[in-house]
């Protein structure tokens, strides 16, 4: 003999409660307690360089190999970065806090000095003393909540250097200590 809960009929479920997503700032500081490896993205659109810091950078398949990350929808830069043929990650290393906060920062010449650069194979910027590059190819882009899930089919992955990365956590760029 099957049980019913009180206020159900036989068959069925009780209606779950409504569930409300969290307030926008309990999610922002929860989410800053996970610290998140730093990457630029960079491209060469219509002739000029562009790119962006993100935090959100992963890798997605060995096979094909793919990596993602997102963009905001009100990015300026998302619209030069979208219409690029390929892009380059610039995986960036534990000293260069400065050069991830110039790629996050609103009005200034991302390219100019201090940055260092050279256009890679395929013409997208590569930054200098980086741990690596991945030249990628476009492969699928969706739109998830108020950002871009950008997906890229890794054509290329030089290897510079196996240092400690650039974190970012709490809202701050910082270095990762191993422990023994």
């Amino acid at each position: 003999m099957t049980e019913t809960l009180p206020g159900t009929f036989p068959g069925t479920l009780p209606e779950a409660p409504p569930v409300r997503p969290v307030d926008r700032g309990t999610f922002r500081r929860a989410l800053a307690v996970h610290a998140a490896g730093v990457v630029v993205i960079t491209a060469q659109s219509q002739g000029v360089p562009v790119g962006l810091t993100a935090t959100s950078f992963s890798s997605v398949s060995l096979d094909p190999p793919l990596v993602s990350f997102y963009v905001d929808q009100g990015s300026t830069t998302w619209p030069w970065l979208g219409q690029a043929d390929h892009f380059a990650v610039n995986i960036l290393a534990s000293d260069q806090a400065e050069l991830a906060a110039r790629f996050a920062s609103k009005g200034v010449d991302r390219f100019a000095a201090p940055t260092r650069w050279s256009p890679g194979p395929l013409g997208a910027p590569l930054l200098r003393d980086v741990s690596a590059h991945l030249v990628c190819l476009p492969y699928e882009t969706v739109d998830v909540g108020d950002h871009v899930l950008v997906v890229g089919l890794v054509a290329e992955a030089v290897l510079h250097g196996s240092g400690r990365p650039l974190l970012y956590h709490q809202g701050r760029f910082g270095r990762f200590i191993a422990h023994p």
